[in-house]
Order: structure tokens, then sequence, then C-alpha cells
């Protein structure tokens, strides 16, 4: 049987995924930037060139990156993990927060979901991609699991924090504290495609917050 090249990109053995090729790779073998770096875009260009995520296949991925499939294989166990490391990739970077700030790290990552929100509607890929994730139960539970709850869970914990600085009341739940700053921008970004999204919308809805909705006392 005739021994099959290696990858000109990898360095790796093309081929099907043997039973350890779900695994991390193996010792001795580091992964290659660019390897990932090439999957990675060769999926963001077969879905630019209009392919459905259902039809996309890692034979396909792979040929385009020009990788064999147990190069992915050793990356990631399956599309759903791809295709969350492809919306990492062409969505705004993750946020970077003091970790010990209350309302200014709020601020931080509301921001960050503003301007995902603007992204997401000046992308066409970007818009495609998530309509067409949220039919596909697997896709959309991984990247709820690994995408949005960590980015709520800071939050929560932002709130915390401010709560534990005195910058907000102690007497009332943190998570449901934490829903009143979320919302609105959950609402903008999300509900309300049309509605402005402004520089200053997260000063806005946490200074709204702070305030209250009641009426201002000597107001007729």
């Amino acid at each position: 049987m005739q021994a099959q090249a290696p990858d000109e990109r990898s360095g790796e053995v093309p081929g099907p995924p043997g039973p350890g090729d779900d695994s991390e790779p193996r010792r001795g073998r580091p992964r290659s930037a660019a390897a990932e770096a090439a999957i990675l875009d060769a999926v963001v260009e077969l879905l630019e060139a209009g392919e459905p995520l259902a039809a996309l296949s890692i034979e396909r991925i792979a040929r385009t990156a020009g990788v064999g499939k147990a190069t992915i294989y050793r990356r990631w166990a399956g599309k759903e993990e791809l295709f969350v490391d492809v919306l990492r990739a062409i969505e705004p970077p993750e946020p970077e927060v003091s970790g010990t700030g209350g309302l200014g790290d709020l601020r931080v990552l509301l921001e960050s979901m503003r301007k995902r929100g603007l992204a997401q509607r000046s992308s066409v890929l970007l818009h495609n991609v998530f309509a067409q994730m949220k039919s596909h139960p697997k896709l959309w539970h991984e990247y709820q699991c690994t995408v949005i709850a960590p980015r709520r869970l800071a939050m929560v914990a932002a709130v915390r924090r401010a709560v534990e600085a005195g910058e907000l009341r102690d007497d009332t739940d943190v998570e449901l504290m934490d829903d009143l700053f979320l919302g609105p921008m959950l609402v903008r970004t999300i509900h309300r495609p049309d509605a402005p999204l402004p520089e200053d919308l997260a000063d806005r809805i946490i200074a709204l917050a702070m305030e209250g909705l009641a009426p201002r006392r000597g107001r007729m």
C-alpha cells in the first residue's frame, strides 16, 4: 500500500481520523498555528461563497484549507466545535475587564455587546450564520454553553463586585439587577434590529438603571 504524503501546511499525514485522532495532538507534535488559521479561513471562505452550514463537511473544509481530515480532528471533536471557533474568529474580540471593578467592568461588557450588535448588522456573513445556527440545536447549544454563558457569568460577577463596592444596593437579587442592565442592550441588538445603537448607549442604560424610573420629586 502506497504511503500518503504529508500535508504541505501542517506536515501531518492526511486521511480519515483513527481511534485517537479526535484527541489532543500526539506528544512531541506541536499544533500548527498556520494550519489552524487555514482551517478557520477555509470555513469563512466557504460560508462567504454561500455554502450553508448544513452542507459543509469536514472533507470539504479540509480540501479547501489544504490539510487532511486528521489535521482537523486533532483540533476539534466535530463540526459544532469548529464552527463555534469560527464564530469567535469573525466576531469582535472579547473585551478585557479589570476583574476587580464593578460598574466600570459592567460598562465594558455592555459596550462589547453593542459592538457585536453593530458587527452583526453590518456583516451579511455574521447575520446569515447566526440565522442558520439557530436551526442546528447541537451547534446552538455549544455556542450558548461556550460563548454566551461565560459572558453572562462575567456580567453577574461585575454586578456582584459593584454591590460589594457599595455602587449598587445590597438588598436586591444580583441576577435580577444584571437582567435590568442586560435587557435593554439585548432588545436593541437582537429583538429590534432597526433600533439605534449610539456610542453612549451603555452609559445611558447604566445611568437610567441607577436613577430608576420613578418620577423625580418636585416635577408636576
